[in-house]
């Protein structure tokens, strides 16, 4: 019995001794450190504008909306409404074209600025037609007419999405998140509604006035090329070098 208890003793020692697993650990991994904002450098940045134009033929004169599926939006506009599609300004200058820098800013990030891109709902009509906005940046969509809308971005990178807003509704606030050329917005209640919205990585776009100009101010001194896109016309390029505190002008030309 002596014998018995002893192994079974020395099975007790040795087990005690014997090293311990070490316990698992938890995973403590946190989320990819965000890039630092590149900083542009004042007293070297400098402005790239211009102007965009249509050459030769004119277009026919813009068609009259035929807002009369919806007898609210035909009295929010007595005189009517004629299509934007393309909105010509003295000597062929073409107004709703967004002007970005394409390439030539890899590597640098830009953080979205805090104050929102707004788009409006007012006379049955979104307003302005054709805006830029930075990814991250927030997009605030009004209602400002007394009936309702439904806002449609269709995108093709970012998420798609849509919204009805009733007359008096809150702000719609959303965010794009991916660079993207373009994306289209319509409203689902009223057909002849139409919007475009530019996303960008960076903060060096614009949207031609009806004077055709755009205007990117605080651009670090680097070769670039710029990129105009119409909505009909479709897409031009332009390669630019800008000098320390230096100002380019360019010139697009779309020929019908």
């Amino acid at each position: 019995m002596r014998a018995i208890f002893a192994a079974v003793g020395a099975v007790v020692i040795l087990s005690g001794c014997a090293p311990q697993a070490p316990a698992p650990q938890k995973q403590t991994g946190s989320a990819p450190a965000k890039p630092a904002a590149f900083q542009v450098d004042p007293a070297t940045a400098g402005v790239i504008g211009g102007i965009v134009r249509l050459r030769g033929k004119p277009p026919v004169p813009a068609k009259r909306i035929d807002m009369d599926a919806d007898p609210d939006c035909s009295k929010l506009n007595p005189t009517g409404r004629t299509d934007e599609t393309v909105s010509l300004g003295r000597n062929g200058a073409l107004a709703n074209v967004l002007v970005r820098i394409k390439s030539g800013l890899e590597g640098k990030h830009f953080d979205p600025p805090s104050e929102p891109v707004v788009i409006d709902q007012r006379g049955c009509w979104f307003a302005p037609r054709v805006v830029g906005i930075q990814t991250g940046q927030v997009l605030r969509v009004l209602n400002s007419d007394p009936v309702s809308h439904n806002i449609h971005p269709q995108p093709k990178v970012n998420r798609e999405w849509n919204h009805n807003q009733p007359p008096g509704s809150e702000p719609l606030e959303r965010k794009f998140m991916q660079p993207e050329l373009i994306a289209p917005v319509k409203c689902n209640i009223h057909n002849w509604m139409r919007a475009w919205i530019g996303v960008v990585a960076h903060p060096y776009f614009g949207v031609t006035d009806k004077e055709g100009r755009f205007e990117l101010k605080n651009v670090p001194p680097g070769e670039y090329m710029l990129e105009a896109w119409h909505e009909l016309f479709g897409v031009q390029e332009q390669p630019v070098k800008l000098a320390a505190s230096g100002k380019v002008e360019l010139n697009f030309q779309y020929v019908r």
